[in-house]
């Protein structure tokens, strides 16, 4: 009881961080992160190792991060993004493999200098080039942004998962193969991308029917909810009884539920939903970036070295001349071009759930290289993020879409 309390109160701490740091015009993520790290295992334990083990947090927060999936789901609505479909794709393509390119050729001409194997260069890469969608989101939610970056960056949020999640456990299934002749089975790699969007499908379409039929607010938002947890407890289940490990995308799955309801329900019922079901969606967006921040380690800013900067400097090229250069070739907007790449820096989320992967494959064969990626990861999970929301929110401010701060209840 104690545990929940403390958990508790370090939301109610999150919540008013938040406002102070939007007093400074600062994204309120930036406090909830913060306060994830002081609060976390690493500081004062508030948010404790024991809470974060417990089997019912966890559920509870593949639970959020399946509602705060419905942030980029309701935006997928066919009639909107159809006109740009190619140049999402491109764009997409280009930051992410180009970021994954850049920070593997970056590492290996540091590597072969350095005498390290170089399959480390490519296991940084697959890490490298994946965002993580909760931090723009966030801002996104909280300013009330409009414009071509947003309507890019939203739907691209689901397409980056996507292809992140394709090339990394292609690349470390490769290097496991050759290190110790065994891996994941690699036809596990379209399930992790396919079978989120699939149950994410199976319970949107029915629920996009009751949404047809239901009446008022409340039965509206209890059908919506209804629809979260049962694709969640689905998710679950695949994780634990179908996945080799539980690494199934509880975001993506809330994407695809929304995105088949989204485009059942008209325009108008869709926009009233979500008005409705923003104060369950901030909630969700303080408790799901507190975890983020919890298990990050402030001692590691301290002990980061060269290859923590590198990384970092290495992956903000990746992420803003690919963006760059896609958006180019597919002729989006002149914002699109200059300003994307800095909506796309904030990384840790979807880091360390692949640096664990990585030194769960690794353990056995490479203590060495274990602790290169460890440590320079760690670095860069607190470094980048903190960066990473400060430069998101300056590339929305740049581009002239920050319209009004969101008033929160």
């Amino acid at each position: 009881m104690m545990i929940i309390i403390k958990w508790l109160a370090a939301i109610v701490i999150a919540f008013i961080v938040g406002k102070l740091v939007s007093k400074l015009k600062l994204p309120s993520i930036l406090g909830w992160l913060i306060t994830g790290i002081v609060l976390g295992p690493h500081a004062f334990s508030v948010i404790s190792v024991e809470l974060m083990d417990m089997p019912a947090y966890q559920t509870l927060i593949h639970i959020l991060e399946c509602a705060v999936g419905l942030m980029i789901g309701t935006e997928l609505v066919w009639n909107k993004i159809k006109r740009s479909g190619r140049a999402l794709i491109v764009t997409t393509l280009t930051q992410s493999l180009g970021t994954f390119a850049l920070v593997t050729i970056v590492f290996s001409i540091v590597f072969v200098i350095m005498d390290i194997p170089l399959y480390i260069a490519f296991i940084f890469g697959g890490i490298a080039l994946a965002t993580a969608p909760a931090p723009a989101l966030s801002i996104v939610n909280e300013f009330k942004t409009s414009g071509p970056v947003t309507k890019t960056l939203i739907p691209m949020a689901a397409l980056d998962d996507i292809v992140g999640v394709a090339v990394f456990f292609t690349t470390i299934s490769i290097i496991a193969r050759q290190l110790s002749g065994g891996a994941m089975p690699m036809y596990m790699i379209p399930v992790m991308i396919f079978l989120p969007l699939m149950i994410g499908a199976v319970v949107g379409i029915p629920t996009g029917f009751l949404l047809r039929k239901a009446a008022g607010k409340f039965s509206s938002l209890a059908v919506l909810i209804a629809g979260i947890i049962v694709t969640s407890v689905i998710g679950l289940f695949c994780n634990k009884y179908l996945m080799p490990s539980p690494v199934l995308n509880f975001m993506l799955m809330g994407m695809a539920f929304s995105a088949a309801f989204s485009n059942m329900i008209p325009d108008e019922r869709l926009a009233q939903l979500t008005k409705d079901f923003n104060p369950i969606l901030a909630v969700s967006m303080i408790i799901v970036i507190l975890n983020l921040g919890a298990p990050l380690d402030w001692h590691a800013i301290f002990s980061a070295g060269l290859f923590t900067f590198i990384y970092i400097a290495a992956r903000a090229a990746g992420k803003y001349f690919g963006a760059s250069i896609g958006a180019r070739i597919s002729g989006s907007d002149e914002k699109v071009r200059k300003y994307l790449g800095l909506t796309l820096l904030p990384h840790s989320g979807v880091s360390l759930v692949f640096t664990g992967i990585a030194v769960s494959v690794l353990s056995a064969s490479d203590d060495g290289g274990v602790q290169i990626i460890q440590g320079t990861i760690a670095a860069a999970a607190v470094i980048n993020e903190i960066i990473a929301v400060i430069a998101a929110k300056k590339g929305f401010e740049m581009a002239g879409e920050i319209k009004e701060r969101r008033e929160e209840a």
